[in-house]
């Protein structure tokens, strides 16, 4: 297994979550390795900057929008100035938009895949030059469990999420000539805010929920974070799989950071007839109480 000392890694999403517990991790464990952190909260990302420095890491602190091609453009290019090299790319930031497609405005979709696919890839299309003139690079996308079944309520965020990983798929093989590795993480539930963001995402998106045909399952949607908390992984936890997959000297196409994953999505996209793989998503995310629901408001 490779040392990562000394290595750069430029880490998005890094205020927080997965990618602040990514970078403490790295500080603490890899002597001289070089942090390259981005991410909107400029005070979030400075204080772990200032963890990951007490830990020993030379740390460059980047504030960037994903949503602003010319942000994570410039991103690219202070990494690059000021390091000189990029070794490892984590494509890390991402949310989730939540909510019935039929309801979600254009603008939602948009910000949903510029967030988790299109930002990812304007980076990933800046840095591969330097890559491969340097002789090589790891790539590290982080996916879902959502990006290989898709759930009501979760269009959106799984559309975006498939789309990563065939990006990934393609990537891999077509920058293997160039001992760029590409790898794709694919967490379940993880003990962040996410729940809490999509809620607010709702919000923000979704006039009056309580007032649309879904309204029951919307009343679902909020339990939701008490039902995944009992096999929720800490932030911590996944981090430790994706240092795996920026040490391993074959890394894998895809690491699974889930309790049970594997056999879940063997069973749901293998095994289990489509009908009662669509019958349990729709239980679990309140869909199987909308007909009833609708039909009683309709007749009041």
């Amino acid at each position: 297994m490779p040392s990562l000392s000394k290595q750069v890694i430029l880490i998005t999403g890094a205020s927080a979550g997965i990618g602040a517990a990514l970078a403490k991790i790295l500080a603490e464990r890899f002597m001289g390795i070089q942090l390259v952190l981005a991410a909107r909260n400029v005070e979030k990302l400075e204080t772990v900057a200032t963890l990951c420095r007490k830990a020993g890491a030379e740390v460059l602190v980047v504030p960037t929008d994903l949503e602003n091609i010319e942000q994570i453009e410039a991103l690219a290019k202070a990494a690059i100035a000021h390091f000189g090299r990029v070794d490892a790319l984590v494509n890390n930031a991402g949310y989730g938009q939540m909510g019935p497609l039929e309801l979600l405005p254009a603008i939602a979709a948009q910000r949903q895949f510029q967030i988790n696919l299109l930002g990812p890839l304007a980076l990933i299309r800046t840095l591969v030059p330097l890559m491969r003139d340097q002789g090589g690079g790891r790539i590290i996308n982080i996916s879902s469990l959502g990006g290989r079944m898709a759930f009501p309520f979760g269009g959106l965020y799984s559309a975006s999420k498939f789309a990563l990983e065939g990006l990934s798929d393609a990537l891999r093989m077509e920058l293997a000539p160039f001992n760029i590795k590409v790898s794709v993480i694919e967490p379940g539930p993880v003990s962040t805010d996410f729940f809490v963001v999509a809620a607010q995402a709702v919000e923000e998106t979704v006039a009056t929920p309580e007032h649309t045909p879904y309204r029951a399952a919307f009343e679902k949607l909020k339990e939701l974070e008490q039902h995944t908390s009992s096999r929720a992984w800490s932030s911590e936890r996944v981090a430790e799989v994706i240092v795996q997959a920026l040490s391993d000297r074959n890394s894998r196409p895809r690491y699974i950071a889930a309790s049970g994953g594997k056999f879940l999505l063997f069973m749901m996209t293998k095994v289990l007839p489509t009908r009662v793989v669509d019958a349990f998503w729709q239980r679990f995310y309140g869909i199987n109480l909308v007909a009833q629901d609708w039909q009683s408001h309709r007749k009041g």
